[in-house]
């Protein structure tokens, strides 16, 4: 009998995975490939989304051969992504009418203070459990269809369709126009309570229902695929935090974890109960497997995390590729009394602020490029902190236990500091890249291929961890001057 196997796509902000895993949720196979990041303008991001298909058609095809099987070896496939960035494409050709605008772009803070203008950021949170900001969904599709040309025209008789990168990738693989919960909880035009598109929200941002996908759960077949998955059902979708959450098995309320990827997310389920917070964080849909009840999470979304090792690459040539920085880092015994805060967006949580913009504090003459990298590294720390301290303000409840995963965490100084201005530990699990796991768990729940959330659970390994090691008299002066960055960044863009 032929060995079966879960492939998950995960199509992220700089890149396309595919992942094959086996039954005991082990890595067999992998591809990636990168994509262009294109900036129209200062603060606007945008994507190419017939690259992205052709890139995650290259990595499928790849991943499948390196193991040597083919689309009848697979069970199913699962789908992660980025999250709110808004596609729109012409029903009837399949071809998008204009560039995907990325998540970190701001072109939309003008709309968002206008949406504002009377009841404030908070005017949609009891309902979206989200602030207006620009990093979201609906703005961004009211955008595109003020801006592109016959676009609201075609999009009110249907002819013209929304997707965040999941909607993308199943339209592409079996023509079928849907999402899944998680994704549509990121929009800001899903009710958290009734977790289906919300007439009053549709109408205030200025979207027209007839563009939009149907919501599904994040773990059922939506349809079987053609093309290079030829036959193979389609059985998950997460956006990427939700899907780390998932991969980790944070499946009990109180259980959470961070990812460090292009950005960094702290989730905690709460179960559910949908928490409003009140220390700036998010309330979304953590997860919901075919007809059971949904979970909620809260969030904690921070805009620049390894971006900010790319920026240092790609836009001052300290490093020639991502790998080096911790190298450099080390170079130096400390950060030299440089701060840094890369508001390359604004800030997100737990600030909401569209208007900072990145700063490089304490600079003197003797501040080098090593310095700077360590404090790059740490900037990604002390966002965490700040996360983790309103976390526990909104939940009563200290942090006790960090589970991290993503890219970064190969980064052991960057792993070493987080616990240490945390003061608590840090714990990599064994398979770091947990968003595909999470969608190739979900799609292999929807088909039968793992029976329950405890075989999941009983998979998880610790790979290593870290325990704080730092004084916490130099925690709270260091803490101290990170703050004081942080306020040299507010209201730069008037």
């Amino acid at each position: 009998m032929t060995t079966r196997y879960i492939a998950a796509i995960d199509q992220g902000t700089t890149s396309s995975r595919c992942m094959i895993f086996d039954a005991a949720g082990a890595v067999a196979a992998s591809a990636q490939v990168e994509h262009r990041q294109i900036y129209p303008r200062p603060g606007w991001v945008e994507h190419d989304a017939m690259e992205i298909w052709a890139n995650v058609s290259g990595v499928v095809s790849a991943a499948m051969a390196k193991l040597g099987i083919a689309p009848r070896d697979l069970a199913a496939v699962g789908i992660t992504n980025q999250r709110e960035t808004t596609l729109l494409w012409d029903r009837a050709t399949g071809v998008p009418i204009a560039n995907a605008i990325v998540w970190q772009d701001t072109r939309t803070d003008t709309l968002c203070q206008e949406l504002g203008a009377r009841d404030g950021q908070d005017r949609f949170r009891t309902r979206t459990g989200l602030p207006l900001a620009t990093y979201f969904s609906g703005p961004k599709i009211r955008w595109l269809l003020d801006n592109t040309p016959g676009a609201r025209e075609a999009a009110e008789r249907g002819d013209v369709l929304f997707g965040t990168m999941d909607s993308w990738l199943i339209w592409k693989l079996t023509g079928r126009h849907v999402t899944d919960v998680t994704n549509a909880s990121c929009t800001m035009l899903m009710s958290l309570a009734t977790l289906d598109w919300d007439d009053e929200l549709l109408e205030a941002i200025g979207v027209p229902r007839a563009v939009l996908p149907q919501i599904r759960s994040s773990a059922e077949i939506y349809g079987i695929a053609t093309g290079v998955l030829e036959g193979v059902p389609v059985a998950s979708a997460l956006g990427d935090q939700q899907a780390a959450l998932f991969g980790q098995t944070c499946f009990s309320p109180g259980e959470g974890k961070c990812t460090y990827g292009t950005g960094a997310f702290l989730l905690v389920n709460t179960g559910a109960s949908a928490v409003q917070s009140t220390h700036g964080l998010l309330t979304t849909v953590g997860y919901r497997i075919g007809d059971a009840p949904p979970a909620y999470a809260l969030e904690g979304s921070i805009a620049v995390a390894g971006s900010v090792v790319q920026w240092l690459r790609d836009n001052l040539g300290l490093i020639s590729s991502a790998s080096e920085i911790e190298a450099l880092a080390r170079s130096v015994e400390d950060n030299g009394g440089c701060y840094f805060v890369p508001a390359f967006s604004g800030l997100f949580a737990p600030h909401w602020r569209s208007e900072a913009r990145g700063v490089i504090a304490g600079l003197t003459a003797y501040v080098g490029k090593g310095h700077i990298a360590r404090a790059a590294l740490e900037a990604v720390a002390w966002q965490v902190r700040e996360v983790v301290d309103a976390m526990a303000a909104d939940s009563g409840q200290p942090l006790t236990l960090l589970k991290a995963d993503g890219g970064m965490t190969a980064n052991n100084l960057l792993m070493q500091f987080q616990a240490d201005v945390l003061d608590v530990p840090v714990a990599r699990p064994a398979i770091a890249e947990t968003t595909c796991l999470g969608a190739a768990y979900a799609a292999g729940l929807a088909v039968g291929f793992w029976p329950d959330l405890e075989t999941l659970r009983g998979q998880w390994r610790q790979d290593a961890s870290w325990r704080p090691a730092m004084a916490a008299e130099n925690r709270g002066r260091a803490y101290a001057n990170w703050n004081k960055a942080v306020q040299r960044t507010l209201g730069w863009i008037s």
